[in-house]
């Protein structure tokens, strides 16, 4: 990564850069801060040596002290942002909302659409020069009603799509909002130690700077580059950037070189901050990576070259592959695989989609077929009419026609809502999990949670407090059930107590007084490491001044606290030149190593094996069969002279003289014991694994509810679990493994090695018919890989270390246990809200797709058309699913057992749900479709030409399938086949608001265009105002098409009732009246349209002019008074074109028994509704 970079980056910035430095009063640049962290190893120690003579040196160029840090000074620390950067990395620019709309334009489905319509659109305004010449295709052609409604129909499909496209853009953004929110909160919540005016502070990491000095631990993530000043026995995983797994001993001597983004794995130390943010290593890669837009940002002093922005992170733990795939995986709704394989309800969702994505495409193309050959073979075989060349653009309107049917079709079949819904349910559950205290770091974890069946769970600080207080002890001889009073003890073992706990344990742990009144006093740090400065001020003493005599940086070495050694020493020079090694840990392990004890005098007296298993049986078991944590202190002198070895840990860590045992106490949380009862009733099985003891472990699980007395259950240590589930040559069988697990209910004792076993071991057992979903909680550096092995891992947020929070799912914010049993009800409630969406999709796209179908083949027209189709599914995917994806979970999600993987999405109530409500749909939309004209008495809508408006008679059935999925949306809301589905409906505010909202804009959209007059002009390409009333017509059959035509004319009028069908009796009377002198009475017929397939009833215009329209009318419109009442030789033009032949400039004759029947016959179109979308 070296120098080439670097020299690259900073040839033409250098000079000026080192001026600057200079100027600021630095005696180091930026650039060789950044050119000494290239170096490793004992190059690093050199070069320090050569350029700054010793640490001391470089850090008075840097103007810091090694032991008191900077001095906080607010204009010095603004000096060193602008000098040396600030540590974060400028976040990738977010996408834009119009990049995002793109995206949601590249959509196969929408993108056909688009094109068929725009082909709509551009035919519907060409005119077609021939007559009739073109056969039925013709028909309505030169219609000034074609040009009035062809347009709309591009022109709503466009408007649909841009609807649709505008609704899914805003949700990417809003997500990506909403994730940036998030990772700015994981981002504030990483704090770090360092010391600054001599007092150690935590600061957030992004307002560390160059010259602080850092203190560091184990579990700690480092967020910048430095140099270590002092370390103990300091071990760092530099895997993250080397890809190197062995951890690397660094030390001040050897190799000082920290870098950011690498894991403390042992030890602790005092590091002084050289590089921050682009600058450090880290920072380096980013850049390199960085996608963003060049020059997205300059630095003013020039720098930094312009920055190519990295992920939207702070130095925050360095996802240098995760935080980009977080983001991605927003961007991708569908395919956010998460870090392990598709969640399960993703994988189920894809499968569905695609299996309903085929048959839709299947049903399309099947639609456009039939209609294709049925018009081909109707126009060219049957009629036998020639192609003509000027009547293609005719035929290929058609074929568009079609072809947008067909698409329709596609598009309502393809449940696109699905993602959607899934998006909003998640963010939606994400969005409220953070008051639940659990903050969602992958959103898929919190659906895979409602599957959990299994949760391996830490004791310490999850279930219990994490307050440790001592509250029995072991010293001198004699077991003391309470902490005693400090003149029943030697002076010599309470020095050596005191001493021991005072300088063997971080510097960093520490009680403080209490913040409230009459609170509990503060606990810093390792919560054991308190309760045992707990027992020293019990004692009345105190341990800070003990620690003020040997200050850090004087211990002479030490072992810090591991998962191996279980334990911790640190080694002091005396004033002798002798040494003293004081050791604590568990208590058997210890004791192991002990060959003395300090008697009541405390004087060390020998102490044999069997008094050891004496010890362990009369102190140890009864102790932690209490529920308490036993820990021992010892200790061991070394001579001066000759040194001993301190790198052979197991002669240094052997021959110690015990001094006491302590017995600690975390009492269970108060709301555990419910919490567990709660996910044992869910069907989830809760098991413990600590590092504790067998019988401490037992106590605190029985006060807890895991195991009750007397039940068949595993409680064993993590010894006698490796002998159980491995072979002779110490390979673990999962046959063996499935003898264990399904009993076990405590692991004590364990390794993490253990717990990654054990959670392996359930993951890929085979024993159950479903794969067991396992969520692990985890805070240790060490849990690592069991949090990142398990499907669900959370971490906690107040105790976790930075690792274990970088490998985990979901962090607790309260590291309590109650909050994963909400994060249960969340994802239940995630799975349910998207089965919920789907029995309404479902049920809405088998009926559409059917009705489309069906209509289309037998009727040559979808009863449903493009436009609506596509206000259905807008207002039925988009809004339908904000409104059930967002119902506030339940107890009662918590009273059944986990799905599991493999059961499938639909279950057999939902399915029984949607065909139920599917047939009824059906039933009554093709009862509408067939015998709707006669039940409302209004003119058939059926076999309409192309660009005919609306009817009145679809317009009808558009209507009432759109208030059944309504109503439809209602049902939807429970899928376990609960009786009462309004149960609850007031506490989801938005799905209130959405149905009536929905049925609001339903009513709206159905207007008829006569109160919309001014749409009108905008398609309309010729002015006719009269109808030349001696057109000729032909009197063979192609006349019942024009009239039909003449009928279909025009705008669109709303019913005006009884009103209106009294005027046309009077009208009919009228004619009778007048009509009938000189001709013989025709025989009574049904419907106005027989007349008009009889020649004999055309009549000349010899007609007396009667007004043909009631004063009622002129009163009610305005617009009518503009008409002439009669025009000579020509039909009055009623604007009422489609209201019955009356206007259409044929005559009749009537007869007074068909009165009745001409003006409400089953299929008179005397009084035909007609609306329009």
């Amino acid at each position: 990564m070296g120098d080439l970079t670097n020299s690259d980056y900073y040839s033409k910035n250098q000079r000026n850069d080192v001026s600057s430095n200079h100027e600021g009063g630095f005696g180091v640049s930026v650039m060789e801060l950044r050119e000494l962290m290239e170096l490793r190893g004992s190059e690093a120690v050199v070069k320090i040596q050569e350029e700054y003579g010793d640490m001391d040196g470089l850090c008075q160029r840097l103007k810091t002290s090694p032991t008191e840090g900077l001095t906080g000074d607010a204009t010095d620390l603004d000096k060193r942002k602008e000098v040396y950067g600030e540590n974060l990395i400028p976040p990738k620019k977010p996408k834009t909302f119009l990049q995002l709309v793109w995206e949601a334009l590249q959509d196969v489905t929408l993108i056909i659409l688009e094109v068929a319509a725009l082909i709509s659109l551009g035919l519907s305004f060409y005119q077609p020069p021939g007559g009739d010449t073109c056969g039925t295709a013709a028909a309505g052609a030169e219609d000034e009603g074609e040009a009035e409604a062809g347009w709309i129909e591009g022109a709503a499909i466009l408007l649909s799509v841009v609807c649709v496209v505008l609704v899914t853009a805003f949700n990417d953004w809003s997500k990506e909002k909403q994730f940036r929110g998030l990772q700015s909160r994981i981002e504030q919540e990483q704090k770090f130690q360092v010391v600054r005016g001599a007092q150690v502070i935590q600061l957030p990491v992004a307002d560390i700077v160059v010259g602080d000095i850092a203190q560091i631990k184990y579990g700690d993530l480092l967020p910048t580059d430095g140099v270590l000043i002092q370390g103990n026995d300091l071990k760092i995983d530099e895997s993250s950037l080397t890809g190197e797994s062995d951890h690397v001993k660094k030390a001040a001597d050897r190799d000082p070189m920290l870098l950011s983004g690498t894991h403390v794995m042992e030890g602790s130390g005092r590091m002084l901050v050289t590089a921050v943010g682009v600058n450090s290593q880290t920072g380096i890669i980013f850049t390199l990576l960085g996608a963003g837009e060049p020059g997205e940002e300059e630095k003013k002093e020039k720098k930094v070259k312009k920055q190519d922005g990295a992920a939207a992170m702070e130095m925050q733990p360095l996802k240098s592959a995760e935080g980009g795939e977080m983001e991605e995986k927003e961007e991708k709704k569908k395919a956010n695989v998460s870090k392990k394989e598709k969640s399960v309800l993703q994988g189920k969702l894809t499968k569905l989609a695609v299996q309903i994505g085929k048959a839709g495409l299947v049903m399309s193309a099947i639609t456009v077929i039939i209609l294709v050959l049925y018009f081909a073979v109707d126009n060219f075989v049957l009629q036998k009419r020639p192609w003509l060349t000027e009547c293609t653009p005719i035929y290929v309107q058609y074929f568009v026609k079609f072809f947008i049917i067909g698409v329709t079709v596609l598009v309502v079949a393809v449940p696109e809502g699905l993602p959607l819904a899934v998006t909003i349910s998640l963010a939606y559950s994400v969005k409220k999990m953070m008051k639940d205290n659990n903050l969602v770091r992958h959103l898929d974890a919190c659906e895979t949670m409602g599957n959990a069946t299994a949760i391996c769970s830490d004791k310490t600080g999850t279930l219990t407090t994490n307050r440790m207080t001592a509250v029995a002890c072991y010293v001198g001889d004699v077991h003391y059930k309470e902490i005693p009073d400090p003149g029943l003890l030697s002076v010599k073992s309470l020095d050596i107590l005191v001493n021991a706990i005072s300088l063997n344990s971080a510097y960093t742990t520490k009680i403080l007084p209490a913040t409230k009144e009459g609170g509990l006093p503060m606990q810093v740090g390792n919560k054991t490491e308190c309760g045992l400065l707990g027992l020293v001020l019990d004692l009345k003493r105190d341990y800070q001044p003990v620690r003020n005599q040997i200050p850090e940086e004087k211990l002479y070495k030490v072992y810090t606290f591991n998962s191996v050694r279980k334990s911790m020493s640190t080694v002091i020079k005396l004033p002798d030149g002798s040494f003293r090694m004081y050791s604590k840990g568990a208590s058997e392990i210890v004791l192991k190593k002990c060959t003395k004890i300090l008697n009541q005098e405390g004087e060390p007296r020998v102490f044999r094996p069997r008094d050891k298993d004496e010890m362990v049986k009369k102190v140890i078991e009864p102790m932690a069969c209490d529920g308490l944590r036993t820990i021992c202190v010892a200790y061991r002198d070394f001579p001066g002279d000759p040194e001993p070895l301190w790198d052979n840990e197991n002669d240094i860590l052997n021959e110690l003289t015990a001094v006491c045992v302590v017995g600690i106490e975390d009492p269970v949380r108060p709301e555990v014991p419910s919490a567990i009862v709660r996910c044992q009733r869910a069907g989830i099985t809760v098991r413990m694994v600590t590092g504790d003891n067998i019988n401490t472990a037992r106590a605190i699980a029985i006060k807890c509810g895991i195991i009750h007395p007397g039940e068949d259950f595993l409680c064993i240590d993590g010894k006698e679990f490796n002998r159980r589930i491995r072979n002779e040559k110490g390979e673990v069988e999962q046959e063996r493994m499935d003898k264990v697990w399904p009993k076990l209910r405590v692991l004590a004792r364990s390794s993490p090695t253990d717990k990654h076993t054990l959670v392996k071991g359930i993951i890929d057992s085979c024993l159950t018919d479903q794969r067991q979903v396992v969520a692990v909680t985890g805070d240790g550096t060490n849990d690592g890989p069991a949090l990142k092995k398990a499907d669900v891992g959370f971490a906690m947020g107040i105790a976790g270390t930075d690792v274990a929070k970088e490998a985990s799912d979901i962090i607790l914010t309260d590291d309590n246990f109650s909050s994963i049993v909400k994060a249960v009800m969340w994802g239940r409630n995630v799975y349910d809200s998207i089965s919920k969406f789907l029995q309404f999709q479902l049920t809405v796209n088998v009926v559409a797709v059917i009705v489309a179908f069906t209509g289309a083949c037998i009727t040559q027209d979808s009863p449903l058309k493009a436009v609506q189709m596509l206000w259905v599914n807008l207002i039925m995917d988009t809004f339908a699913s904000l409104a059930l994806a967002t119902e506030p979970p339940t107890e009662a999600l918590l009273m059944r057992k986990p799905y599991g993987r493999n059961k499938p999405l639909i279950s057999s109530t939902m399915t029984k749900n949607i065909l139920g409500h599917g047939i009824y749909q059906l039933v009554i939309i093709f009862s509408l479709l067939f015998v709707g004209e006669q039940i409302f008495d209004i003119d058939s809508g059926r076999h309409a030409p192309l660009h005919s408006p609306p009817s009145e008679h679809y317009t009808i059935i558009f209507n009432t399938f759109v208030l059944m999925q309504l109503f439809n949306e209602i049902n939807a809301r429970k899928i376990h086949g609960e009786r009462n589905v309004f149960d609850g409906i007031f506490r989801n505010p938005i799905f209130c608001s959405i149905v009536f909202g929905t049925f609001a804009i339903q009513v709206i959209a159905t207007i008829p265009n006569s109160k919309l007059r001014f749409l009108r002009g905008a398609g309309q390409l010729t002015k006719k105002n009269e109808m030349p009333g001696d057109e000729d017509m032909n009197e063979d059959n192609e006349e019942i098409d024009h009239a039909e035509r003449e009928l279909r004319r025009g705008q669109v009028l709303w019913f005006r009732g009884l009103n209106r069908i009294q005027t046309q009796i009077r009208v009919v009377n009228a004619f009778r009246s007048s009509l009938y002198e000189g001709l013989e009475k025709p025989d009574s017929r049904p419907s106005i349209h027989n007349f008009m397939t009889h020649p004999e009833f055309r009549i000349e215009d010899t007609t007396p002019h009667i007004p043909l329209i009631d004063d009622t009318d002129l009163e009610e419109d305005p617009a009518l008074r503009m008409i002439p009442q009669s025009q000579t030789g020509s039909q009055p033009q009623s604007p009422n074109k489609n209201n019955n032949a009356v206007d259409s400039g044929i005559n009749l004759t009537i007869d007074t028994t068909s009165k009745s029947a001409a003006s409400s016959g089953p299929a008179s179109p005397l009084h035909s509704l007609e609306t329009s979308l």
